[in-house]
């Protein structure tokens, strides 16, 4: 009989799974178009009156694309709009930010440390955050002040530092990052679903009716698709930053997350320049390398600094598994056959710092990660890798009976 827990970790895996798919699909097609329209032949004198051409060859046929600014007197019906894979990952996104950092608060949203405050709290914080990050930016773009592309791209990276600086101080480092990624993700999809949609149906409505469109609602869309364009690459770092604690669980943590803005733009820049046949700037690679190595120096240092002072209180959900029957067993049995690597100064020859941050050396420590201890190590083999400490079919049982117990 498969339990609540196990149930609720395939959930996440599912959706996991396809916020990938649909991740991949955007990101592949938003890619393209921005490399397609870069590469466009413009001086060439088209009969059509397209605007220009581009000629490619793929699975072993060859393609005439153009691209017309003006719509040509024959507009199909059945155009292809290039929405859902937008709207899919930012849905199936929020999904697995419910699932796992909503749900899981006081173990994978909260941490003490930082702020005590309960997970509802925390709840709000980040759906208030979410949808305020894109009231500021849309705002922003409107006025006077985004008129100017670079001006508006340089205030977008301050209202991300200082983003970066706040999730930093309420949430646990894991969280902070993914929820910049969140807050980043929100602007590019609230710029598809609320700009660039919009703006394309009322060009394609003035086409239809034989009506001039109005230019500005072009250059609109395409400045929230250029913004769009230079968000991805941070976007896809922070998504996966909880899977290394140097990204996240060091002192400079919103240090780093900024930086990856920066080396987003800069890796952008050497795609957007060459496609658009302008060059190599070979800068980039310099510029990309240097801040990278700025990342790992901010963040190796002091990347633990454990203070026993602070030691993590035990929460209504620690508490409910270290008062569970069987919880000293099973302390002495993670102590004895996990610590080695997940603690404060691992004594495992290779390991410099708890694998994603992880310590079980308290009481406290080991009863908060009371499910990932089950699903890891009850009644799956996935820890130890390779069964390095020898835990024992008994000590799996015991692991197995204990989170059971307690309901």
């Amino acid at each position: 009989m498969y339990d609540l827990a196990v149930l609720a970790h395939w959930a996440e895996f599912a959706v996991r799974w396809l916020h990938v798919i649909t991740a991949v699909a955007w990101i592949g097609s938003s890619f393209y178009f921005i490399a397609l329209d870069l590469g466009l032949h413009r001086d060439r004198n088209l009969s059509t009156g397209a605007d220009g051409e581009e000629w490619q060859v793929h699975g072993g046929g060859f393609y005439n694309i153009q691209k017309y600014l003006v719509a040509p007197k024959s507009l199909p019906d059945d155009l292809v709009w290039f929405k859902w894979e937008s709207y899919s990952t930012w849905l199936s996104g929020f999904s697995l930010l419910v699932l796992v950092y909503w749900l899981g608060g006081e173990l994978y949203l909260i941490d003490p440390r930082v702020l005590d405050i309960p997970a509802w709290q925390g709840a709000l914080i980040s759906a208030a955050s979410l949808a305020a990050g894109w009231i500021v930016y849309d705002r922003l773009c409107r006025t006077r002040f985004g008129d100017e592309p670079v001006r508006l791209m340089l205030a977008l990276f301050g209202i991300i530092v200082l983003m970066s600086l706040f999730y930093t101080h309420v949430f646990s480092g894991r969280a902070a990052l993914l929820h910049l990624g969140a807050f980043t993700a929100t602007i590019m999809t609230g710029n598809v679903f609320f700009t660039i949609m919009p703006n394309q149906r009322i060009v394609v409505a003035d086409l239809k009716a034989g009506r001039k469109p109005d230019p500005n609602y072009g250059k609109i869309a395409k400045q929230r698709s250029t913004h769009n364009n230079y968000l991805t690459l941070p976007v896809i770092f922070l998504m996966l930053s909880n899977h290394y604690p140097l990204a996240f669980a060091g002192q400079n943590t919103w240090i780093i997350a900024s930086l990856v803005f920066l080396m987003g733009v800069t890796i952008r820049h050497w795609f957007n320049t060459v496609h658009a046949r302008k060059g190599h700037p070979h800068w980039t690679w310099f510029a990309t390398a240097l801040i990278f190595l700025v990342i790992v120096w901010l963040s190796a240092p002091r990347a633990f600094t454990y203070d026993e002072s602070a030691e993590l209180p035990m929460t209504p959900y620690a508490e409910r598994y270290a008062q569970a029957a069987g919880f000293e067993e099973v302390h002495d049995i993670v102590q004895g056959r996990c610590s080695m690597c997940h603690a404060a100064e691992p004594a495992w020859p290779g390991l410099y710092w708890p694998p994603k941050g992880v310590m079980f050396e308290t009481e406290a420590q080991i009863a908060s990660r009371a499910r990932d201890i089950y699903l890891q190590a009850g009644i799956s083999h996935a820890m130890p890798p390779g069964n390095l400490s020898e835990v024992t079919d008994e000590e799996r049982a015991a692991i197995r009976a204990w989170f059971q117990s307690a309901g």
